[in-house]
Parts: structure tokens; sequence; C-alpha cells
């Protein structure tokens, strides 16, 4: 039996044949949204769906840095639970409206094996 370790989705995948690849794949989880994310748990964003932002936070957004690939995480939710989310992007904390949080998809971490 042969093994290879590869990177994709952000994440390091160790896959042994095709057989183990597909069940792998089958049952690993998608990307989820921003607002979902548990806190203090570590994230890369896979999407952002631009079209759902207004212009001005759109751009507020990329020239903050916030693009595919980037790492974030979640610091901290208001207790009412319409609040904004912090997030840690880089060394920044910014907060983020509910709504242009779930407009972030991102793809969990997963250590490497």
């Amino acid at each position: 039996m042969s093994s290879a370790t590869i990177f994709a989705q952000g994440q390091w995948l160790r896959v042994i044949d095709n057989q183990s690849q597909k069940r792998y794949w089958e049952t690993m989880p998608g990307p989820i949204c921003l607002e979902k994310l548990s806190l203090r748990q570590t994230a890369t964003i896979s999407a952002i769906d631009w079209s759902r932002l207004a212009d001005p936070e759109a751009r507020r957004l990329r020239e903050l840095g916030f693009g595919e690939g980037v790492g974030i995480e979640v610091l901290h939710r208001a207790t009412l639970g319409k609040g904004p989310i912090a997030c840690r992007v880089g060394r920044m904390t910014v907060a983020l409206r509910r709504a242009v949080a779930s407009a972030i998809d991102v793809a969990l971490f997963s250590p490497a094996e």
C-alpha cells in the first residue's frame, strides 16, 4: 500500500489509496459560515460572497486583508445573538456585523497526520 501527503482545501491530508481517499472526502465537512464558527477555533477563509455585501463593506473588507486563504479566528460574540462578532485576522481584531459574517465561508484547520 502506498501513501502520500497532499495539501487540499487548506488542509493537509494523508492519502493511502483511492478507496480511502473517497471515504475521507465523503466524511469531510465542507466549508461553514463564519457566523457558525466556534469561539477560539482557527479556520481559513475559503470563499466570500461579495454579491451579498454592499460596495463600501466589500471594499473595506478587501482593505483589511480579507480574502481566500486568510486565517481567521472568532474571539467574541455579542450576548444577545444579533450583535457583532469579534474576529482576529492576522494581528488585527475586527468586529463584523452578522450579515457580513454570514457572507464569509471558512474551512476548518485540521492537524497534519
